[in-house]
Parts: structure tokens; C-alpha cells; sequence
């Protein structure tokens, strides 16, 4: 197989010399449990799938998008005490930002989307410190806040539920088990009403939280809503890409 040429780890070095890329996308995703009948690697599955589908759409329209190899650990502190949760402390993640970071500016690739595939992750500290030191545009975004989630999904669920499980039964159905065997995705809220009520925050020990370690139910995925959503989400951040391929950085507001 040829490879695609819009995901560097498919890609030779012939292709690379040969093609001007217009920007990156870095996978970030987590390995972490997912109720009882998702993977441990669900996020990093389903963000590596989201950027390889959108940059395929954005390299139809033009937009010359290069999709790196997905970084597979997230920030879990507070999962750790779960059986092979791998957690990447917010610290150390900033330090591989940046080493890759460096490593594109050298290289001249000017513009960096960072895809985020865990609600642990936060990029936007990082970003903020980075890009006083680098050339490269830095930019994020999750794709699972996303106008589209509530569009397709009434009740999608925080983590295994049904949107993630819809997602995971379309992209990677051989790695889900069967929904019998889910848990029910029940979550303990606060007690403290402001932290129970969003608007004030702190993270959650999740073993305290949910038994199941999943926060939603699956029960009502299915890989056709999976197939829609996909679609939509990824139609989205292609234009996007697209977009941000054809910037001008030198003149970037209205």
C-alpha cells in the first residue's frame, strides 16, 4: 500500500520532500479504562480517526494538513489508583509539546493544531507559554465539545457513554465488547452545589465517582449513529483545517 500521504507515519520520505505542507495535526489522546466494554485506548483511537478523516477531507479541498503519530498518554492523576491507567502529568506534557514544537519550527511547518481526545487534557496553559517562544501557530481543540455531540446525541455521556460508544462501534466494532456487558455508566455528583453545578471546578477522583468507571449510558449506541456523527464532526474540523491552511499569519484578524 501506498500509504496516505496527509498521516506522517504512512508517509516516505519521498512524499515528505516533495509536498509543501500547510500545517500539522498532533493526536492527543489517553490510556485509560472505559466502562466495561470499551478499550483502554479508546481516546486515542477515536482522535487519531477524527484527524486522519478531517485531514483527508481538507487535503481533497487543497489544504495540505500532515497528521502526526497520535501521543497515547493523558493527564489521569486522579486515576491512577485504576489497574494500568498511564497519567502524563500536565508538566511533562508541556515538555513534549514543546520538543515538538521545536522540532516543527525548525523545519519550517508554521502552524500546529493540537487535537484533544481526553477531558483531562488541557492545552491552553501550554499553548499560551509556548507561543511566545516559537513561530509556529498554535491552536486546540477537543472535538467532543463540539457543536455536533448534542446534535446527534440527547444524552451523550461524559465518558463511555453513548456517544463514545456509537463513535467506537463505528471506527473499531472488534475492540468494543457487547453492550449486555456494559456497565450503567452511573456517576456520584458533588455535594458541594457550586462544583456540582459546573460553574465552580474540581477534578474528580474517579474511582469515588463511578463503579463502572464509565459517567454515561451506553445502552443506546449504535454504529449508525456512530457512522452520522462522524461524518458531521469530521466535515467540521476539515473546514477548519482548511481554513487555517490558507491563513496568512501576518494578517490573521478582521
Amino acid at each position: 500500500m501506498a500509504g496516505r500521504p496527509y498521516v506522517l507515519s504512512e508517509t516516505k520520505w519521498k512524499t515528505v520532500r516533495e509536498t509543501e505542507y500547510e500545517g500539522a495535526i498532533l493526536p492527543w489522546g489517553a490510556t485509560e479504562a472505559h466502562n466495561f466494554h470499551l478499550p483502554y485506548g479508546t481516546d486515542t483511537v477515536e482522535v487519531e480517526a477524527v484527524a486522519a478523516e478531517a485531514a483527508r477531507l481538507a487535503w481533497e479541498k487543497g489544504a495540505r494538513c500532515l497528521v502526526l503519530p497520535p501521543v497515547p498518554f493523558g493527564a489521569n492523576a486522579q486515576q491512577v489508583d485504576i489497574p494500568h491507567t498511564i497519567n502524563l502529568n500536565p508538566t511533562t506534557q508541556a515538555f513534549v509539546l514543546g520538543d515538538i514544537v521545536e522540532s516543527l519550527d525548525a523545519q519550517g511547518l508554521n502552524k500546529l493544531l493540537i487535537l484533544n481526545g481526553h477531558g483531562g487534557n488541557d492545552f491552553r496553559p501550554m499553548i499560551r507559554e509556548l507561543q511566545a517562544k516559537t513561530e509556529v501557530f498554535l491552536c486546540t481543540l477537543s472535538w467532543y465539545t463540539l457543536p455536533e455531540v448534542a446534535e446527534f446525541f440527547p444524552d451523550p455521556g461524559d465518558h463511555a457513554g453513548a456517544m463514545e460508544t456509537s463513535l467506537m462501534l463505528h471506527l473499531a466494532p472488534d475492540l468494543v465488547r457487547p453492550l449486555p456487558e456494559a456497565g450503567p455508566g452511573k456517576a456520584r455528583s458533588f455535594k458541594v452545589k457550586g462544583l456540582r453545578e459546573g460553574w465552580a471546578w474540581a477534578p474528580r477522583n474517579w474511582i469515588l465517582v463511578t463503579k463502572d468507571t464509565g459517567v454515561g449510558d451506553p445502552s443506546g449506541a449504535s454504529p449508525e449513529a456512530g457512522a452520522d456523527f462522524f461524518s458531521a464532526l469530521t466535515g467540521r474540523i476539515s473546514s477548519f483545517l482548511v481554513e487555517l491552511a490558507g491563513a496568512d499569519l501576518e494578517d490573521f484578524y478582521q
